[in-house]
């Protein structure tokens, strides 16, 4: 199924809804939807942002297993097909699509129950999950440099003070199998516990024809959270929380023939991540008139990406014919032709800690400012990033020279925010955060000693400021200016010829967003409307440049483009057409153009691309569907998700072609235990991820050539779920 506009027009004429949630109330639904993301909880209709919401029965209803499983599902949001499972993010056009080299710098923030994996997107199985929180548009007041373009932030099931528990397990083609279970309960009085656990293992829908294996490309993963809440006197409560992920994935996707799943690789890659992230939290309410909360998060990452860069091996190259590289005449002429030598293999293994620290301090009820008007908070944050990194290249038995390199950044950050009641209703909310950034990196090869040496360091700001209306019982309305920043930074190993990108700038983000909730119908109808217009400043492009003389070598960079210019929509609406059915869906439309920015090809030729599309930002974005659940237990879910197309790249112009999946889940359902069968891409779409045009293949001359990635065929598996 493609996309076409006729689906478009489906999309938009059959229902315009997302699901808040499937209990039978819509009116009640609308009730329990609270915002956690922010420094406060505000109810999702109160929230002056554009944000979508999925909450735990969504995730369920749509067998959702890892975040990937439900990316297709929010407006205006893609990622990066390059790793085993999604790690780079765009919101609205913006953010990474890869990091070969360089720092950690993301522009989408990561947050899983407030420990910080940001660029460590992997590490997001979603069992026991409460609520997804996908805020669209910068976050520089709550969030500062690592939310750019967003945040996602991801808040799971909470400890009780009865005793709950369960297992939950799937089976499925490719090999699959989750077995999943978490308890809940009180250890005394005072203080519960809640420990969930997942192993979920695949093969990876990719056979190596060369290795007669069928798991080069497999999944292997073992999650689990412990969150130990503490109500330790009237005024302390205390909150811990341990994330453990142990992602042992392999990384075989890419084929010369663009077939997706028929590989011929000698040495299969892999893409492991062990990460090990706590957060301690502080809740003091024993002073007269602030509140003080503290946040204290750690994170230990060790991961390593490693691919063969042929995508084939010794013997299918030696089959083949390439010109000889020796000139036996002295004229110039490479007549004779021999059989290939081609071997590349690619790998990086680093070790990153992340460590931070956050006050705030709030007023209490009876310490308002301005007549009792307005709320007030101020914080303060530190946060430390320390990465190693080694890495290796091999071409044709020969070893480059081994990179190690060693960064770490400094964050001190104060912020503050002002909440006011004005007259007539109106409300108005200003933030501020003003952040300095110190860096330091080195890196040293074994042969040439050391290297690049950078220390750069800036102090950046945003903000926002937002007035908001309840107009009446059915619409509240928001107008919110935001600004956004990513810091500057350095590029490593530049040739002569790149020499004035050695280094690059801030990025900004100024965006302008009208919103609007309502409902309709005694609540039974709800929708959530946000119009934006964004405007980059230096944004910041990833670049690459192929040598033409040694093809099998890339300089890959950042540069800045002068500024580029966004606007579009998202619309997130639910209908509870009756007691057991709900219709839903997303729709989200983006214009992303760069205002001035050329690249160069591997001639160094000036390629102008000014007034195109930015990558990995398709002009439409949607799902649709429904859920029937009903008193006796039958339970049927059905959903269509999909995009248009999309430039791959900033450095060339192949786009991926639109798409579209149909997804299904039906079931039975009883107090304790429940049986579904479900489905994915059920018209075994090729939905493509990620794309490539370079020159791969010596024995075409290394002609440059559109290559694909693709995103899992069908899956068809049956989940078996029992509570007690």
């Amino acid at each position: 199924m493609t996309f076409k506009k006729s689906s478009l027009a489906i999309a938009i004429t059959v229902s315009l809804f997302t699901p808040v949630s499937f209990a039978q109330s819509t009116e009640q639904a609308v009730e329990k939807i609270t915002v956690t993301s922010n420094f406060k909880k505000q109810s999702l209709a109160a929230t002056p942002t554009s944000i979508a919401v999925i909450n735990q029965q969504q995730l369920q209803d749509q067998s959702v297993q890892h975040f990937d499983n439900v990316l297709s599902s929010i407006a205006n949001v893609n990622f990066a097909g390059g790793t085993s499972r999604p790690k780079y993010f765009q919101i609205r056009g913006v953010g990474e699509r890869s990091e070969y080299n360089g720092a950690p710098n993301a522009s989408v923030g990561f947050i899983v129950d407030d420990i910080d994996l940001s660029g460590l997107g992997m590490a997001a199985n979603l069992y026991d999950v409460s609520q997804i929180e996908v805020l669209r548009g910068p976050q520089g007041t709550r969030f500062g440099a690592n939310a750019l373009a967003g945040l996602i932030y991801v808040q799971s099931n909470e400890p009780t003070d009865v005793a709950e528990h369960g297992i939950t397990s799937s089976f499925g083609d490719d090999q699959l199998l989750t077995l999943s279970g978490f308890s809940s309960g009180a250890l005394s009085s005072n203080v519960n516990y809640r420990v969930s656990l997942e192993h979920h293992q695949q093969n990876g829908y990719s056979n190596n024809s060369f290795l007669d294996k069928d798991d080069t490309n497999n999944i292997d993963e073992l999650t689990g959270k412990i969150k130990i809440n503490a109500q330790l006197t009237d005024e302390l409560a205390i909150k811990f929380t341990l994330l453990f992920a142990n992602m042992d994935n392999g990384f075989d996707a890419w084929t010369l023939d663009n077939n997706g799943f028929q590989t011929l690789t000698d040495v299969p890659g892999v893409d492991n991540q062990k990460s090990i992230g706590s957060a301690l939290k502080f809740e003091y309410t024993g002073f007269d008139t602030i509140d003080l909360t503290a946040i204290s998060s750690f994170t230990t990452t060790d991961h390593q990406h490693a691919y063969d860069g042929d995508w084939a091996n010794p013997e299918y190259w030696a089959s083949k014919e390439c010109l000889d590289e020796y000139d036996e005449n002295g004229n110039g002429e490479y007549d004779d032709t021999i059989a290939c030598v081609y071997d590349y293999l690619w790998d990086k293994k680093a070790e990153r800690d992340v460590l931070s620290q956050e006050f705030r301090f709030s007023n209490k009820d009876n310490n308002k400012l301005f007549a009792q008007t307005t709320d007030w908070l101020l914080g303060i944050y530190v946060s430390r990033l320390e990465e190693d990194n080694i890495t290796e290249e091999m071409y044709n038995g020969w070893a480059s020279d081994t990179i190690f390199a060693h960064y770490k950044a400094t964050n001190l950050a104060v912020f503050g925010q002002l909440d006011s009641e004005l007259t007539s209703g109106y409300q108005l909310s200003v933030g501020l955060r003003v952040e300095k950034r110190s860096s330091d990196y080195n890196d040293f090869t074994l042969s040439g000693g050391i290297g690049d040496v950078f220390s750069p360091s800036e102090t950046m700001w945003g903000g926002h400021i937002a007035l908001s209306k309840q107009l009446n019982d059915q619409h509240n309305a928001y107008i919110r200016v935001a600004r956004g920043y990513k810091a500057g930074g350095f590029n490593m190993g530049l040739p002569t010829q790149l020499a004035k990108f050695k280094e690059f700038e801030t990025e900004t983000l100024l965006n302008y967003e009208f919103g609007l909730d309502s409902q309709y119908f005694e609540k039974r109808l709800s929708s959530r409307l946000a119009i934006f217009s964004m405007d980059r400043q230096d944004q910041q492009v990833n670049a690459s440049q192929q040598n033409p003389d040694k093809p099998q070598q890339f300089t890959i960079y950042t540069a800045n483009a002068t500024s580029s210019s966004s606007y579009g929509m998202e619309m997130d609406v639910s209908w509870q057409l009756t007691s057991d059915v709900v219709l839903y869906s997303t729709l989200g439309y983006l214009r992303a153009k760069y205002d001035t920015y050329a690249y160069f090809d591997k001639y160094g030729s000036s390629i102008d691309i000014s007034d195109r599309e930015l990558a990995h930002a398709p002009k439409f974005s949607y799902s649709f569907g429904g859920t029937y659940r009903n008193d006796s237990g039958f339970f049927f879910n059905a959903y269509v998700a999909g995009k248009s197309g999309f430039y791959f790249s900033d450095s060339h112009s192949e786009k991926a072609d639109s798409s579209s999946t149909v997804n299904a889940r039906l079931g039975y359902e009883t107090n304790d235990w429940s049986i579904y069968l479900w489905g994915r891409n059920l018209a075994d779409e090729k939905v493509a991820t990620r794309g490539f045009y370079f020159g791969n293949e010596p024995d075409i001359g290394w002609a440059a050539k559109k290559y694909q990635r693709y995103a899992a065929p069908r899956q068809l598996g049956v989940t078996f779920d029992y509570q007690f």
